[in-house]
């Protein structure tokens, strides 16, 4: 190993928290430059990104056109305090506003802060002012955030399990994952058994949900990842959600779209839920909106919950919320994909990255269910029967893939994974959306060597 990368390692050991997630990684993997689907490490291998940063760098690194921008704002209007208006703000929001309201008839505001989290944590004052309500419904398997707020709506309990319950805990409903069916059924004949459990809660007040006399529930909203990120890249099936905004509707229960890992287009629409005939009360969004090049986030309501007297001047705040450079990139990134049919681009690349990883089910005992939906795509590693979870081999793979020794035609790569799922055995694929068909190929190439590598059959 490099000196240089060895000083680097020995003072992260000793000067960094250990509290964020690069130290799952023994070592932590160290990388020294990027460009389009490639990560870079200290000898200049090139390392083939499967994740791109968790989804946020949907038009790859070093996009010259984005930079450019930031480049422009940081010469212009670099800060500006969130107190203060500058006109990239109100433009962005024009664009999403006017998009739902063309699109689908909803007159809506937005209202931007820094991450992801902290945009949930907004939501959830929203939904709370709205409803009177500080009960949530959320998915198993759904994950929103690791702040006080956006953990209690996350069903992993181990992001709760040092800090307590600082808000409400959601009440956690199975969501529709098929492949491992929480009711043991089958989804040819099921006729979506998951939701007629779920209506089942409202049947009697003895279900804890609802007084059946007011038709009242003590459940302000249900927050939805409508394609299931962290849980492992997981579609519904086709009805599900629509049948589930109806139960909603029916209570008054708001519906919540978090699509800060699937949004701008990483399913092929600019928004997750546009593929499941719903549209959301509140939908949140960040990562992919500035490309990764500064933190922005924000969330979209319909009027009558965010128009000024019912969300006055105050309600909420953070000092780099709307900031000139994030909401720069964010108008160009949105300006960028309205150009030409990129929907209909990410979807042709998605069906081809689809027909090859389901080449690889073909030819892979312990390859299980694949399927995507866009650019978002999911490998489940199995044992040798196709169905028993393998979480060895998944992180057998993770770290090889870091080690850039893959020999592909006499020349090194590194594969870049990112493992998800209930079973923490899923690689989910996050490539960029401009990923050409030529580097697909390269991937299933490493790919395949690492499962060589690794024992698999």
């Amino acid at each position: 190993m490099d000196a240089k990368i060895i000083e680097i390692l020995d003072k992260n050991n000793k000067y960094c928290s250990h509290g964020d997630t690069v130290n799952y990684a023994d070592p932590p993997k160290v990388f020294e430059d990027c460009q389009g689907s490639f990560l870079f490490d200290e000898n200049k291998t090139p390392y083939l990104d499967w994740q791109m940063w968790y989804s946020a760098v949907n038009f790859g690194y070093k996009n010259k056109r984005l930079s450019d921008t930031l480049h422009k704002q940081v010469d212009t209007l670099p800060q500006l305090a969130s107190q203060y208006l500058h006109k990239e703000k109100v433009e962005l929001a024009e664009i999403i506003c006017k998009y739902m309201e063309d699109k689908y008839g909803e007159k809506g505001r937005v209202h931007f802060n820094v991450g992801g989290a902290q945009a949930v944590e907004d939501s959830l004052k929203l939904v709370r002012n709205h409803t009177g309500k500080t009960h949530q419904f959320a998915f198993m398997g759904g994950y929103h955030g690791r702040t006080l707020g956006a953990s209690a709506i996350t069903s992993s309990y181990r992001y709760r399990r040092r800090f307590g319950n600082f808000a409400d805990r959601a009440e956690f409903i199975p969501y529709p994952y098929c492949f491992r069916c929480p009711y043991d059924m089958k989804v040819e004949t099921c006729n979506t058994y998951c939701h007629s459990q779920f209506e089942k809660l409202f049947e009697t007040e003895y279900q804890s949900v609802l007084d059946v006399k007011t038709n009242e529930s003590e459940f302000g909203a249900f927050y939805i990842e409508p394609m299931q990120g962290t849980g492992g890249y997981i579609i519904p099936p086709e009805g599900y959600m629509a049948k589930l905004q109806e139960s909603l509707k029916k209570r008054n229960i708001l519906l919540v779209a978090d699509e800060i890992q699937m949004g701008v287009y990483r399913t092929g629409k600019l928004w997750s839920w546009e593929n499941f005939g719903i549209v959301p009360d509140v939908f949140v969004f960040g990562k992919a909106i500035t490309n990764g090049l500064n933190p922005l986030s924000g969330i979209w309501a319909k009027e009558e919950y965010i128009n000024p007297e019912k969300f006055p001047p105050g309600t909420t705040h953070s000092t780099f919320a709307s900031n000139p450079l994030g909401t720069a990139v964010a108008l160009e990134v949105l300006k960028m994909t309205a150009e030409g049919d990129f929907e209909a681009q990410v979807n042709e690349r998605g069906a081809y990255f689809l027909k090859a990883i389901q080449g690889l089910k073909s030819r892979w005992k312990c390859v299980g269910d694949v399927s995507g939906l866009g650019l978002a795509l999911r490998i489940e590693l199995c044992t040798d029967d196709g169905f028993t979870a393998s979480r060895q081999l998944a992180d057998q793979m993770f770290n090889e893939g870091l080690k850039g020794d893959i020999d592909i035609g006499g020349k090194m790569y590194g594969l870049v994974l990112d493992i998800g799922g209930y079973q923490k055995n899923v690689i989910t694929l996050a490539p960029s959306l401009l990923i050409t068909n030529e580097e697909i190929d390269l991937g299933i190439k490493l790919f395949e060597s690492l499962l060589k590598r690794c024992g698999a059959k």
